[in-house]
């Protein structure tokens, strides 16, 4: 009666857990109602969103229909008035705006919005006033009445296009003689060079106070969880900073993080934007809330003077891109400090990276993710190996020694502290570690982890496509048994949206238990029966990269217990006799009689 009990309640907590998981899924990864639009024609007047803010994707990117569509008309509207200057890299297109002189277009070349082929290309920066805003700035503050140029500005270039071998100069020259230059030059990635330059043909020396700022909203932020940070986010004296997101600054107003500033800005799961000092400037820095969902990221050195028909200069990088783990390690090579920390690794980068690396050198060889992901499984299975070896000769050995423990345990039934001690005198004796058959799975557990970060973390992973339907393999798989793999037209809730994965890690589960070798009471066995469907609901709505590691993962061990076995008969032959007989089982499920 108390087997069934338990029983009861372990299925109890496993539907718990199953819907609690979906709601779980639902709520801190909630899928947008419409895909983001980056350009297009101006529809119809829309007014902006109203009403508490749209959870923000997992990607980032407008929610809101009513903000997608208004962010369509004012780019058209703003991208369409003139007064512009091309920016044609292999990274990097769009265009920097002569009305403040402010990097305000950019869309990334190498990545697309969605997996469709006709997919727009992600768009980074957007101008002020639309509901997508988001841009940088270099300038300067006047000291002393000196008119520095403003974001009304207007500025004149000296070319009409920024490409890596043609750098453009913007120039303005105000009513007192002085010309304030702005030197923009561009790599083949994702970095821009901003010379901030003042002349002075005034007859008195001027002070001026340059400075870079990156303004943007969180309206278009991807989530920020215990895992992946988003939000502001900087390295000062070395060291990465991820502890504040954009409700800290808005609570507070202005956020100036300790030491100096290597580099900050704002940082997505995806994307960054980020501003670098030249080596050896000392720049204030600071995260401000502007009200009405606007944030910024400020450097402001100190005042400079400039003598008459002198020119001081001052240089600022502008990192606008991917965080594309290659790349970033380049700049790290060319002296930006720590960089590729913006990918948000955690504690562990030290085993994730090595996994990365791993896995996008497989990608490297085979051009196919998916197939890279086998690959790791079976480097790291091989690995592991002689670890299995070692574990069913273990268990071999603790099978040996089931009479003799019985023994003992009959021998001091009533005294439990005394049956342990000489329970470990005979471990000792005999040489057997009751603890080794652990040993594969808590080496697994790193393995799996970090292949999860990875997934969840690279954009090297977003995209990829496997075989026949699986398309993105850091995405869900999108075929569903309930709709009839989309015949039907409605989607599944999360923990119903059972894919063909999923069923394929519940049967290799199923499998894989049915060949353990370690006796368990019918109770057991009937709780462990139900696990694999249980882990085919939890599992469904990862990654189906994540979820062809599983699979592979238990189709090796299938094979590898098929081995062992062959390598130790006795160990199969002690596992079928302790498999429950029919009227054992029937003795468990049966209702007790009343006498």
């Amino acid at each position: 009666m108390e087997k069934q009990r338990n029983l009861i309640l372990a299925v109890a907590l496993m539907g718990l857990l199953l819907i609690g998981w979906d709601y779980g899924i639902a709520y801190f990864y909630p899928h947008p109602k419409n895909a983001p639009v980056a350009a297009a024609s101006a529809p119809a007047a829309v007014p902006a969103s109203s009403g508490p803010p749209a959870k923000p994707t997992r990607e980032g990117g407008l929610v809101a229909p009513d903000d997608i569509a208004l962010e369509q008309r004012d780019l058209a509207q703003a991208l369409g008035a003139g007064n512009r200057v091309a920016i044609d890299a292999p990274g990097l297109k769009g265009s920097i705006n002569l009305v403040g002189g402010v990097v305000d277009d950019l869309t990334l070349a190498r990545h697309r919005e969605t997996i469709a082929k006709n997919s727009a290309p992600v768009r980074l920066f957007s101008p002020a006033g639309t509901p997508a805003q988001h841009f940088a700035q270099v300038g300067w503050l006047g000291q002393n009445g000196v008119v520095a140029p403003n974001g009304q500005t207007l500025f004149t270039a000296d070319g009409t296009k920024l490409t890596p071998a043609t750098p453009v100069t913007l120039k303005w020259t105000n009513p007192s003689g002085q010309t304030f230059a702005l030197r923009y030059a561009i790599d083949d990635n994702y970095m821009l060079t901003v010379t901030q330059s003042v002349s002075n043909a005034a007859p008195g020396a001027v002070s001026v106070a340059p400075f870079a700022r990156i303004n943007r909203t969180d309206k278009t932020m991807s989530q920020d969880t215990w895992q992946v940070h988003s939000g502001p986010i900087g390295a000062f004296d070395g060291s990465v900073n991820f502890s504040n997101n954009y409700t800290d600054v808005a609570k507070t107003g202005t956020i100036s993080p300790a030491g100096q500033a290597n580099w900050l800005g704002f940082t997505d799961i995806y994307w960054l934007s980020a501003l670098i000092p030249a080596d050896g400037s000392k720049p204030t820095s600071d995260f401000r809330s502007l009200g009405n969902n606007l944030f910024a990221a400020d450097l402001i050195w100190p005042a400079t003077a400039v003598a008459p028909g002198q020119t001081q200069s001052q240089t600022v990088r502008l990192f606008a891109g991917a965080k594309e783990n290659n790349v970033l390690e380049a700049y790290e090579q060319q002296g930006v400090t720590h960089l590729s920390l913006s990918i948000d690794w955690g504690w562990f980068r030290w085993f994730e990276k090595p996994i990365f690396w791993l896995l996008d050198s497989l990608f490297k060889a085979v051009k196919n993710f998916g197939l890279a992901i086998i690959l790791l499984t079976l480097l790291v299975r091989g690995i592991m190996f002689p670890v299995a070896q070692r574990q069913f000769a273990s268990m071999a050995a603790m099978r040996a020694l089931q009479p003799k423990m019985k023994a003992i345990q009959e021998r001091h039934k009533d005294d439990k502290a005394l049956q342990q001690q000489e329970i470990m005198k005979l471990y000792k004796e005999e040489r057997v570690n009751p603890l080794a058959g652990c040993l594969p799975i808590f080496l697994q557990i790193p393995v799996f982890f970090a292949l999860y970060k990875v997934l969840v973390l690279t954009i090297e992973m977003r995209h990829q496509p496997f075989v026949l339907w699986i398309r993105d393999l850091s995405a869900p798989d999108p075929l569903h048994v309930l709709n009839l793999f989309g015949l039907l037209p409605f989607t599944p809730p999360s923990f119903l949206g059972i894919g063909v994965l999923a069923i394929i890690l519940g049967v290799t589960m199923w499998a894989q238990f049915k060949l353990q070798p370690s006796a368990m009471d019918p109770a057991q066995q009937q709780v462990m029966g139900l696990m694999p469907w249980m882990m085919m609901f939890v599992m469904a709505p990862f990654a189906s990269g994540l979820l062809i590691y599983w699979i592979t993962s238990n189709l090796l061990t299938i094979a590898q217990q098929r081995y062992l076995y062959s390598r130790h008969p006795q160990l199969k032959a002690q596992a079928t006799k302790d498999q429950p007989t029919p009227a054992a089982r029937t003795t468990i499920t049966a209702k007790p009689k009343k006498k």
